[in-house]
């Protein structure tokens, strides 16, 4: 995974990218081998406001073939709290941050016709792309059971992934929109074909699919920027955890008001 931003203009919008989508013209990468905490507290250390992440997905279901790109707007957590998914952990603190809508829908409204426009001109033919989709987050490193990816096909989910969370949280606690733009590589275990899915198949799905990213990636950065730089576009996750803070603020340890002037200097700052 790498996370660049925009190198010659204020940084309004940062990219988390994996699968491929390692290097790409005119963005700066960000060190990529540290958790996702620090991933998301040094884009907003930058003055990051939203969060592009890209990520290769398991489809689900028959419609969405590999090849096709999906823009989910909801997510099912199966992950096991191995990796840390909060800021408000073992630090005096309390709070709860709404999860509701996992994504920033008005930044989803503002992304789709601008991916939707890259995929249908697309040089070597037109890319499906589906949205309003639910995507299953699973620990990993392993794949699923049959048994569960029919399990999550039954609990209404459409792709799966093992990057979505614990981004999506620690991007709303950090109060960055977050949006996921996700490109299918293969049916998942559920889908028993007579043809069994090679890795070779996969592995050149995933190089075709990386290679469309990083169009859509430059395509739509401009327009993201511009629209943030002239406050165009309204986003809900700023100002979100004002009163999501139950700790009151003169009980709060020293250390953890430190640390969290990092993430949120907007409540923290000295």
């Amino acid at each position: 995974m790498v996370a660049s931003v925009v190198s010659d203009k204020p940084v309004l919008v940062g990219v988390i990218g994996g699968s491929g989508l390692y290097k790409l013209d005119n963005l700066t990468p960000v060190p990529s081998e540290v958790p996702a905490q620090a991933n998301i507290a040094a884009l907003k250390s930058l003055g990051v406001q939203v969060i592009v992440a890209f990520s290769a997905v398991g489809s689900l279901r028959e419609e969405i073939a590999p090849g096709d790109f999906v823009i989910p707007n909801g997510i099912i957590d199966r992950t096991k709290g191995i990796r840390p998914s909060t800021y408000f952990q073992n630090i005096g603190v309390v709070a709860h941050a709404m999860f509701g809508d996992a994504f920033e829908n008005d930044l989803l409204t503002f992304l789709k016709p601008l991916v939707k426009k890259v995929l249908d001109e697309h040089p070597e033919g037109q890319v499906r792309m589906h949205s309003e989709k639910t995507v299953v987050c699973m620990e990993g490193p392993q794949f699923s059971t049959r048994a569960e990816s029919e399990m999550y096909r039954a609990w209404g989910g459409d792709i799966i992934n093992m990057s979505v969370l614990p981004e999506a949280k620690l991007a709303r606690e950090a109060e960055i929109s977050y949006a996921m733009i996700c490109t299918s590589t293969d049916y998942d275990c559920w889908r028993v074909s007579e043809e069994p899915v090679t890795v070779a198949e996969v592995v050149k799905t995933l190089h075709k699919n990386a290679s469309t990213a990083k169009l859509v990636t430059i395509s739509i950065l401009d327009h993201l920027h511009e629209a943030l730089a002239s406050d165009s576009l309204k986003l809900n996750a700023k100002g979100s955890m004002e009163y999501s803070i139950i700790t009151k603020k003169e009980a709060l340890p020293a250390k953890s008001k430190e640390m969290l002037s990092y993430i949120l200097p907007e409540y923290f700052s000295a």
